[in-house]
C-alpha cells in the first residue's frame, strides 16, 4: 500500500494545547453550526426535488437513485479520511476546504444540463462533506475549553444535527415549488461562501498532528461499494445476466477483498479492523446498515408516491414528514431517559421491531392509499422506531473501547449510516424495477383494452402508461420493495436479539464517549 507521508514519525501525535477561547465564541459556534447543518440538510433537501429532477433531466426511475447515492457513497466512504486530514493538515485548514468543495459542487450541480453532470456534482458534494463535517465536530473541541462552554456548544451542534433532516425536507419543497428544483444545490452556495469567508476570522486552527493517508484504503473501500451499488442498480433496470451487472459485482468483490487486504497491512488503517472483533460493535454496524437501507428507501419511494401519485405539491409533500421526524426526537428523548433504567439491549431491540413493523404496513401500499389511511402511520412508527436506536446504538458502538479510539468508532458508525443507506436503496430498487416491469406489462395489456383513443395517441409518443395505469405499476413496484425492507429491519432485529450484550453496568463509561470527536 502506497500512502503519503505527511510526517517522519508516523502516528505519534504532537501535543495538542488546551484550546484558547475564542475571541468571538458565538460567532465561532454559529459558524460551526451552519457547516453541519448544511451537510445534514443537504442529505434530505434534494429527496423531495427528485420528481421534479426525473422530468427534467430525463433520469429513469432505478437511475433516479444515484441522486442519493452518489452523495452518500463519497460521504460515507471518505468520511474517516477527512476526520484524518483535519488531524494531519489542520482543522480549521480543512473545514475551509470542505466547505468551498461542497459549495462549488452545489453551483455545478445546479447548473446541471445531463443526468451525468447532476451525479458528478453530487459525488463531489460529498467528497467536500466529507472533509468539512467531521472537521466540524473536532473543531469544537479544538475552539471550546473543556466544562459548560464545550457542552452547551456540543448540544448546539446536536441539535442542528438533529433537526437538519426535517428543515432539509421543508425547505427544499418550498425551493422546489416556489422556485424550481435548481435551488436545492443554489442555496448553499452563498450560506458556504458566508462560512468559507467568517472561518479564518473566527475559528482557530488546531495543532497539527504526525501521521499518513490510507488512500489505498479509503478509494478501494469508496470504489468496491459504488461498484456493489451499480451492480444492483443496473440489474434494475437490465437484468441479472447483464454483462455490466456480473462486472459490476465482479468488480466490487476484487475492491473490497483488496481493501481488506490494505486494511490488514496498514499501520494506520482508516477502517482498523479490529474495531469489528467485538460483538457489539460488529452487531451494531450491521444494527445501523440495516435500519439505514430502510430509512433510505423508505424517504426515496414515499417521496415518489405522495408526489406522483396523491399529487403532492413539494412544499406539502416535504411537511408530510414531519411527523416522523417528531416521532424521532421524541422517541431519542424517552431512550436517553431510559438507557440508565433499562439499558440498551431492550431499546434496540424495540426500536428494531417497531421499525420493522412500520415497514410491513408500507407493503400493503396502494394507488387507493390515502395520507391519514395508509402514509401517516407507518411514518409515525418508523420514527418512533429509528428515534429509539438512534441514540443507543451511538452509545453501543463504543462499548469496550479505549478513549482513544472513540472517535473513530463512532465515526465508523455514520459511514455504516450512509453506506449503507446507499446498498439498502440500490437493493430495494433492484425489487422496486423488477416488480414494476412485472406490473407493467399487466397494466399496458388492461390499457390497450381500455384506454381512450387520445390517452393510445399519447402514448404512442411518449411510450409512458398514463394514470392510473401508471399510478398501479409504480405503487405495485414500492409496495413490494417494502418487502425487502421489512427483510433488512427483521436482520436488524434478530442482531440485536442475538448478538449486542451491553449491560445496563457499561453505561457510565459509555455516557462519557458518545459523540467525543477523533
Amino acid at each position: 500500500m502506497t500512502s503519503d507521508q505527511i510526517d517522519a514519525k508516523p502516528g505519534t501525535p504532537a501535543p495538542e494545547p488546551h484550546p484558547p477561547r475564542p475571541d468571538r465564541p458565538g460567532i465561532a459556534l454559529t459558524v460551526i453550526a451552519m457547516c453541519q447543518l448544511m451537510v445534514v440538510l443537504d442529505a434530505t433537501i434534494v429527496n423531495i426535488a427528485l420528481p421534479h429532477i426525473q422530468t427534467s433531466l430525463g433520469f429513469s426511475t432505478s437511475d433516479l437513485t444515484w441522486v442519493i447515492n452518489a452523495y452518500a457513497l463519497t460521504f460515507g466512504g471518505l468520511l474517516l479520511l477527512g476526520g484524518r486530514a483535519g488531524d494531519l493538515l489542520g482543522r480549521r485548514r480543512m473545514f475551509i476546504t470542505g466547505i468551498l468543495v461542497f459549495t462549488l459542487a452545489s453551483l455545478l450541480g445546479g447548473f446541471a444540463q445531463e443526468p451525468w453532470q447532476l451525479l458528478a456534482a453530487r459525488a463531489l458534494q460529498g467528497i467536500g462533506g466529507a472533509i468539512a463535517s467531521p472537521t466540524s465536530l473536532a473543531l469544537i473541541a479544538t475552539t471550546f475549553p473543556e466544562g459548560p462552554e464545550r457542552n452547551r456548544a456540543f448540544g448546539v451542534f446536536s441539535a442542528v444535527s438533529a433537526g437538519g433532516g426535517a428543515i432539509g425536507l421543508i425547505a427544499g419543497g418550498m425551493l422546489t415549488d416556489w422556485l424550481n428544483w435548481r435551488w436545492v444545490l443554489f442555496v448553499n452556495v452563498p450560506i458556504g461562501v458566508v462560512i468559507a469567508a467568517l472561518a479564518p476570522r473566527y475559528i482557530r486552527e488546531s495543532q497539527r498532528h504526525s501521521g499518513t493517508f490510507d488512500l489505498a484504503g479509503a478509494f478501494t473501500s469508496t470504489g468496491g461499494m459504488a461498484a456493489l451499488v451499480y451492480g444492483f442498480i443496473r440489474a434494475a433496470s437490465d437484468g441479472w445476466r447483464d454483462g455490466l451487472t456480473l462486472a459490476s459485482f465482479g468488480a466490487a468483490v476484487v475492491l473490497l477483498l483488496a481493501f481488506v487486504a490494505v486494511e490488514r497491512r496498514s499501520a494506520q488503517p482508516i477502517t482498523p479492523l479490529r474495531m469489528f472483533a467485538d460483538r457489539n460493535r460488529s452487531g451494531t454496524y450491521v444494527i445501523m446498515l440495516s435500519l439505514a437501507a430502510a430509512m433510505f428507501g423508505m424517504f426515496f419511494f414515499i417521496v415518489l408516491f405522495v408526489q406522483n401519485v396523491l399529487h403532492y405539491s413539494p412544499v406539502k409533500a416535504g411537511v408530510a414528514f414531519f411527523p416522523s421526524t417528531l416521532a424521532i426526537v421524541l422517541a431519542a428523548g424517552l431512550a436517553t431517559n431510559l438507557l440508565p433504567r433499562i439499558g440498551p439491549k431492550p431499546l434496540v431491540v424495540t426500536g428494531s421491531l417497531i421499525t420493522a413493523g412500520a415497514m410491513a404496513w408500507l407493503t400493503f401500499i396502494d394507488p387507493d392509499s390515502t395520507y391519514t389511511g395508509g402514509i401517516i402511520g407507518p411514518l409515525l412508527l418508523f420514527g418512533f422506531g429509528m428515534g429509539l436506536n438512534f441514540v443507543t446504538l451511538t452509545l453501543t458502538a463504543v462499548s469496550g473501547i479505549a478513549d482513544s479510539e472513540s472517535g473513530a468508532a463512532s465515526g465508523l458508525l455514520n459511514t455504516t449510516q450512509q453506506v449503507g443507506g446507499a446498498l439498502g436503496l440500490s437493493i430495494l430498487t433492484t425489487v422496486f424495477g423488477t416488480a414494476s416491469r412485472n406490473e407493467g406489462k399487466t397494466q399496458l395489456k388492461d390499457f390497450l383494452a381500455h384506454g381512450s383513443p387520445e390517452q393510445k395517441a399519447a402514448f404512442a409518443k411518449t411510450h409512458q402508461l398514463p394514470a392510473p395505469w401508471s399510478d398501479e405499476v409504480l405503487a405495485h413496484g414500492i409496495g413490494t420493495a417494502f418487502i425487502a425492507a421489512v427483510a433488512l429491519v427483521s436482520l436488524a432485529a434478530l442482531v440485536a436479539v442475538f448478538v449486542i450484550q451491553v449491560r445496563k453496568s457499561d453505561l457510565e463509561a459509555l455516557s462519557g464517549k458518545a459523540g467525543v470527536p477523533g
